[in-house]
């Protein structure tokens, strides 16, 4: 508290999902933080929730101003699309109306293009982009970027990218190669070795159905967007 200054509330978080590890720490040192989640077309906030009544790897429950619902017949236990409907919802898009009723509802509700489910308090986790899912060769749901948060965690790793190949999961990774990530190499030991390592500790708190079956190193970070978001139609 006194490095930002001995003056500080409490911090909001929002804008990307927060590294579990890294808000692991945050909850075991008692820092005062939450995660909030929100979109332009709302005004722009959806949900919130005050750091001291905050659930973990939540992102708060709805605002005042606006509803949210899970299209799901079982929002609680089985993910769906998280919808919005208040009066901080957008009513359009600006002379584009074949954009504005793919994102409306029939019954008016604004779809937000994650998914996601409630707890019993209303409080809304999200899954991930409904656009990004991978449907696992049983059926699973399976999120990219629940497999990456854990991925991202582990040494040498920048980023990565988790696709599907023939109902197969490939990790693409961004290593590393600065002089503090070699540190992390053991005497003699290879980046591709330390890779190896890796995908055995990820496989070993993934599902089944969601267990990856390499790693593959890429020599660039991956193309991203303004908002810094990757651009995961690019890369197979």
């Amino acid at each position: 508290m006194e490095a930002f200054g001995g003056k500080l509330r409490y911090l909001i978080i929002g804008g990307a999902a927060l590294n579990g590890e890294v808000e692991q720490v945050l909850k075991d040192i008692k820092f005062c933080y939450c995660v909030g989640y929100g979109m332009t077309e709302c005004a722009p906030l959806i949900s919130y929730e005050d750091w001291w009544r905050y659930k973990f790897h939540s992102c708060g429950k709805d605002m005042p101003q606006c509803r949210v619902r899970i299209d799901s017949d079982d929002p609680i236990h089985h993910d769906g699309e998280i919808q919005v409907k208040g009066v901080n919802v957008m009513k359009g898009y600006y002379k584009n109306e074949e954009a504005t009723k793919a994102v409306f509802t029939e019954d008016g509700w604004m779809r937000t293009g994650d998914l996601g489910v409630l707890d019993k308090e209303g409080n809304i986790f999200i899954k991930g982009r409904s656009k990004n899912m991978i449907l696992g060769p049983s059926g699973q749901n399976i999120y990219p970027e629940e497999i990456e948060d854990k991925l991202n965690s582990l040494p040498c790793v920048v980023e990565s990218v988790v696709v599907d190949r023939d109902h197969k999961l490939y990790a693409l990774v961004y290593p590393d190669t600065s002089a503090d990530g070699k540190k992390l190499l053991a005497e003699g030991q290879t980046l591709e070795q330390l890779m190896d390592e890796n995908l055995k500790a990820l496989n070993a708190v993934m599902p089944v159905y969601s267990k990856v079956t390499a790693i593959e190193l890429v020599d660039k970070e991956f193309e991203k967007t303004p908002k810094r978001s990757i651009k995961r139609f690019m890369y197979k």
